[in-house]
């Protein structure tokens, strides 16, 4: 065939499946989204066998264009023996999503709503053209399925590269199948960003575009609504938080990296000073604190251990300013540090006491308390002294990974401030600081979008040679909890604490 017929042939083709949206299903694609269809689908009907690479923002129409391009390739393919396969990091629920959204796009065409059929529950057909839809979850037992003109994988960032490579990619090994992996932007360690990589080199060799990013910028420019819903995104989690840079910006992070680098830790920096009580109000600005609680040992579960060795139990006092509530991108408090108060080695039921005391002289509006462990008998008795202003939160893999997140975004969208420098609280507020400097992380594989972090083991404070906790880290993330309160700007009731149960009882816990 001579390359101008290839060509014509192409042409024809590029058009066709912009025609097949428009006229048969009453949906005209967006420029981005009919770039990659027709890249896609002239690599599959001219037998060229590319791997392609698709990322696109989150809720930018992938998904959409999928289902369009499947419905076109069963129809146009529909007299050959074609077989394709779909490949999702979940059976349930991103497969049955997947079947779902094909199924609405055959039954709206009007050229394929008579024509398709459905097989064992999993299969469409057309013809002798047939699309297989298969789970990439690491127990999924696919092995033996076969794919001579198409292999898509969805969300590929969250399949596994070692899933991919002993299952998956021999389906197409001896085909000359197109592949195609669509996908958000995550970490450079998935196999989204490693096939990224490989379709850019073969972009260089024959000058056919085989990688289609697209950010939220460029999506915004033809969706005025997304542009705005992205911006409100941005107000509220700060541009460079990591889920904003990936999944609206196609950015790709580090797997594992410092969590505070000095830029962030710079967003910190408030203009307020430190204070030792409530400060009075002020025409209708009165003032609303909470109490941030990470709890430490008692001295008989660290006898074993150095002073610099056992954690302590950090509290950090903020002064609630709920005015951000009314702006129409953050639509969420301020929170200012302006107190802090430690304890090394305390029994618990003095402790009690005095953050006890410390409630009631801030007229605490809130108090999140880590209730993990030892740390729940001290909750316990702060929620009958303070009746539904106590925050229980329990720490495990999911719920500090999900804080982790969240003050991210606090620090990100400048809602979490520090105080200026000061004498009286120079030495924790700057331990705290050499703690954020010392804090890592490391995303994990996995539609989870789990990350760990936390100061190290072992890694030793640069200023004294000790060990170096995250202690006062974790108080200060424990702010992010407070975005489940309802904040107003209107006089908060005075805190009376209920009886001392600690007086009922012989001795502390």
């Amino acid at each position: 065939m001579s390359q101008r017929k290839i060509q014509q042939d192409l042409t024809l083709l590029l058009q066709d499946i912009a025609v097949f949206c428009e006229r048969a299903s009453g949906l005209s694609l967006r420029s981005y989204q009919l770039a990659a269809a027709q890249a896609v689908i002239a690599s599959v009907l001219l037998h060229r066998g590319h791997s392609i690479v698709v990322m696109f923002p989150r809720q930018s129409g992938k998904n959409e264009v999928q289902a369009h391009i499947e419905a076109y390739l069963l129809s146009v393919l529909s007299t050959q023996s074609a077989e394709m396969v779909k490949i999702s990091p979940t059976w349930k629920p991103q497969s049955l999503n997947a079947m779902h959204r094909l199924e609405r796009v055959l039954k709206k065409n009007l050229i394929t709503r008579r024509l398709w059929s459905k097989e064992n529950g999993y299969c469409y057909r057309i013809g002798q053209a047939r699309l297989a839809f298969l789970s990439g979850s690491p127990e999924a037992n696919i092995v033996g399925a076969t794919a001579n003109a198409l292999l898509e994988v969805d969300e590929a960032q969250d399949v596994s590269i070692e899933k991919y490579d002993r299952e998956i990619a021999p389906m197409a090994a001896s085909t000359n199948a197109t592949r195609v992996f669509w996908g958000t932007a995550w970490t450079s360690q998935t196999l989204l960003a490693r096939e990224l990589e490989a379709s850019r080199e073969a972009e260089q060799q024959d000058g056919l575009r085989r990688a289609f990013i697209c950010t939220a910028d460029e999506v915004g420019a033809e969706v005025a609504d997304y542009k705005r819903f992205v911006a409100g995104q941005v107000a509220r989690f700060g541009r460079n938080h990591p889920m904003i840079r990936t999944q609206y910006f196609s950015e790709t992070i580090d797997e594992e990296s410092g969590m505070f680098p000095a830029q962030r830790i710079a967003r910190m920096a408030g203009l307020h000073e430190w204070q030792d009580q409530p400060r009075p109000g002020l025409g209708g600005d009165v003032p609303q604190y909470a109490l941030l609680i990470d709890v430490g040992g008692e001295p008989l579960s660290t006898a074993s251990l150095s002073e610099d060795q056992r954690d302590a139990t950090a509290l950090t006092v903020v002064d609630v300013d709920p005015s951000g509530l009314a702006d129409e991108g953050l639509q969420a408090a301020i929170y200012r540090v302006v107190h802090r108060r430690v304890w090394v080695g305390t029994a618990h039921n003095q402790l009690y006491g005095e953050i006890r005391a410390m409630a009631q002289h801030w007229q605490a509006q809130a108090i999140v308390v880590d209730a993990t462990g030892i740390g729940a008998g001290l909750a316990s008795f702060l929620e009958k002294s303070f009746p539904d202003r106590v925050v229980r939160y329990g720490f495990n893999r999911a719920t500090k990974s999900q804080l982790g997140w969240q003050f991210l975004a606090l620090v990100e969208s400048g809602r979490f401030l520090e105080h200026q420098p000061c004498e009286q609280e120079n030495s924790l507020q700057e331990l705290f600081y050499r703690q954020l400097a010392g804090c890592e992380m490391k995303i994990l594989p996995g539609p989870e979008q789990r990350m760990q972090w936390g100061v190290p083991a072992q890694v030793r404070d640069p200023l004294n040679g000790k060990f170096l906790h995250d202690d006062w880290v974790l108080s200060a993330a424990l702010c992010a909890v407070l975005d489940s309160f309802t904040w107003q700007r209107s006089q908060p009731t005075v805190i009376v604490p209920a009886a001392d149960p600690l007086l009922e009882l012989d001795k502390g816990f």
